[in-house]
C-alpha cells in the first residue's frame, strides 16, 4: 500500500495547561471515553523485558543491600535465559551502595541484563553516568501539563528544550538516552508528546545512536481498550510515536503502574501494539500500587509467543523464597505464581478431583513448570479425598504405598482432622500440625517426612 509518512506536528506551546478534565475530575474516578477510533495491532518481530526492581522498586521498600542486590541481578540473569528476554536491568546511580552494587553486578561478567541508569534531566546528574561509564541511562522527561506546568512551573516549550538538551548532551558522549515520559497517560499526545518524540528522532538521526522512549503510565491511567481516546489507549500511544514520529518499535518501551488493575494487561496491549520492551520489576514492588509484576510477563511472553524462548521460570519460585526467608517480605498468599495459595485447593470436592487428575483444578504443570507443585491445605472442608491427597503429595508417598479416600489411613486421619473442629476452630490446619498427627496416628508413614 502507498501510505503517506509525512506527518508534521509541531509542538503547541499554550498558555494554560490542558488537564483533560473530560477524563480527569479530580473528585470523581477517572473517565473512560471512547471517539472509536481503531488501530492495527502491530505486534515487533522481537520482544522482551526490561527491569526497575532497583530503581523504581527500590522507592517503596528498604534499600536492598549489596549482596542482596547480587544475589536478586543472578537469579534474574537465570530467569531471562541465555537468549537475554530480561534484556536490562536499572539501576539509581546516586548512592555509594548503588554504585558499589552496580560494580559487584557487573563484575559477574553477564550479558543480560545489561546494566542501565536513571537520572533526572539536569546536567549536574549527568556527571554521574559519566563517571560510572554506562552505556544507557534514563532521563525523566515529564511530558504531560500536570507536571510541566504544575510541578516544574514551566511552559511545555522550555521543558522540551531543557530536556533535548540534556539528550544531545548525552548523545555527544555516546551514551544512549532512554527518555522517560513521565504521565504519558495525562499528556497532550498531538501537542506536546508527538512533537517531542519527532524532536528525539532528529537528534537520532544526526547523531546516529538510538534514543529510547519509555512511555510511563506514572498513574496507573492507561486502557487497554479498542476505540478508547487518547491519551488514556495504550494502543493509540504506541502505534501514534511509532507511526507518526517514525519511532522504530525496539526503541519503544512501556512502563506501567497497576493503580486501576491494568498494569499487565496494559502491557500486554502495548507488546501487542508495537512496543518491543514492557518494563517490570519483581513481584511488581514499586510507587503506590507497585509495577507491572517481572513473573507475570514471563507467563504473557509464553502465552503469547507459544514458547519461552530459553527463561527458566523455576527461578520465579527462587525469588518468592527470597524474597520471604531473606528480606522478610510478606506476599499475599493469593499472588499469582508466587503466593503461597497461588495453586493450593480448600474444597474437598476439589480435592477429590485433583486426586483424579490434577489438570481439573491446577493451572498448568506448576511442578514443572514452576517447581511449585499444586498442593492441598487441610480443613473443616477437606474430606476424605482431600486427606488423603495431602498423604501422597506432602509426604511424596511412593507409588505402592499411596492411598485413596477409601483406605482406612484416610479415614483415621480425617477423624483426627474432624475433632479439631468440634470446638469451633476457624483457621486451616497447618503442615506441621499434620505431620505430628501422622507420627502418632500413622507411624508407618513418618519414615516418608522430609
Amino acid at each position: 500500500m502507498l501510505e503517506l509518512r509525512r506527518y508534521q506536528y509541531s509542538l503547541q506551546d499554550v498558555e494554560e495547561p490542558n488537564l483533560y478534565r473530560d477524563n480527569f475530575n479530580y473528585d470523581e474516578v477517572p473517565k473512560v471515553t471512547f471517539n472509536y477510533r481503531q488501530v492495527p495491532m502491530n505486534v515487533p518481530e522481537e520482544i522482551w523485558i526490561t527491569d526497575t526492581t532497583f530503581r523504581d522498586g527500590q522507592q517503596s521498600r528498604a534499600p536492598y543491600t549489596v549482596d542482596q542486590i547480587v544475589k536478586l541481578y543472578e537469579m534474574m540473569h537465570r530467569l531471562g535465559g541465555p537468549n537475554g528476554k530480561i534484556r536490562q536491568c536499572e539501576f539509581f546511580l546516586y548512592s555509594e551502595t548503588d554504585r558499589k552494587a552496580i560494580d559487584a553486578c557487573r563484575d559477574l561478567g553477564f550479558e543480560f541484563p545489561e546494566i542501565t541508569g536513571w537520572i533526572r534531566a539536569t546536567k549536574e546528574d549527568f556527571k554521574l553516568v559519566k563517571e560510572m561509564g554506562l552505556k544507557e541511562c534514563g532521563i525523566l522527561v515529564s511530558c504531560s501539563d500536570y507536571h510541566i506546568f504544575n510541578k516544574l512551573q514551566k511552559t511545555r516549550r522550555q521543558a522540551i528544550e531543557g530536556y533535548l538538551e540534556i539528550v544531545e548532551a548525552a548523545l555527544e558522549m555516546g551514551i544512549t538516552p532512554r527518555c522517560h515520559f513521565e504521565d504519558v497517560t495525562r499528556a497532550d499526545f498531538y501537542g506536546c508528546v508527538v512533537p517531542f518524540a519527532t524532536e528525539l528522532k532528529h537528534l537520532m538521526d544526526k547523531y546516529q545512536i538510538p534514543v529510547k522512549i519509555r512511555f510511563c503510565d506514572t498513574m496507573g491511567y492507561g486502557v487497554p481498550y479498542p476505540g478508547a481516546t487518547l491519551p488514556r489507549s495504550v494502543g493509540g500511544i504506541i502505534y501514534g510515536v511509532n507511526h507518526f514520529a517514525q519511532f522504530p518499535s525496539e526503541l519503544l518501551e512501556w512502563h506501567g503502574h497497576n493503580d486501576f488493575y491494568k498494569a499487565v494487561v496494559n502491557a500486554s496491549t502495548a507488546w501487542l501494539y508495537g512496543c518491543s520492551a514492557v518494563n517490570t520489576s519483581l513481584l511488581g514492588i514499586g510507587e503506590r500500587t507497585g509495577n507491572t509484576p517481572l513473573e507475570a510477563m514471563v507467563m504473557e511472553y509464553a502465552s503469547l509467543r507459544g514458547t519461552l524462548d530459553g527463561m527458566d521460570p523455576t527461578v520465579i519460585t527462587e525469588i518468592a523464597e527470597f524474597y520471604e526467608k531473606e528480606l522478610n517480605y510478606k506476599l499475599p498468599p493469593r499472588t499469582p505464581f508466587v503466593g503461597r495459595d497461588f495453586n493450593v485447593t480448600r474444597a474437598g470436592i476439589h480435592a477429590d478431583g485433583v486426586a483424579k487428575d490434577e489438570e481439573i483444578y491446577n493451572i498448568f504443570n506448576t511442578g514443572k513448570i514452576l517447581n511449585r507443585p499444586l498442593s492441598v491445605e487441610v480443613n473443616k472442608n477437606s474430606g476424605l479425598a482431600g486427606v488423603a491427597y495431602w498423604l501422597n503429595q506432602s509426604l511424596r508417598l511412593p507409588d505402592g504405598k499411596k492411598i485413596n479416600k477409601n483406605d482406612p489411613e484416610a479415614a483415621i486421619l480425617k477423624e483426627w482432622v474432624d475433632k479439631q473442629y468440634e470446638g469451633g476452630r476457624m483457621t486451616f490446619i497447618s503442615e506441621e500440625e499434620m505431620e505430628s498427627a501422622v507420627k502418632k496416628l500413622l507411624p508407618d508413614f513418618a519414615k516418608y517426612m522430609r
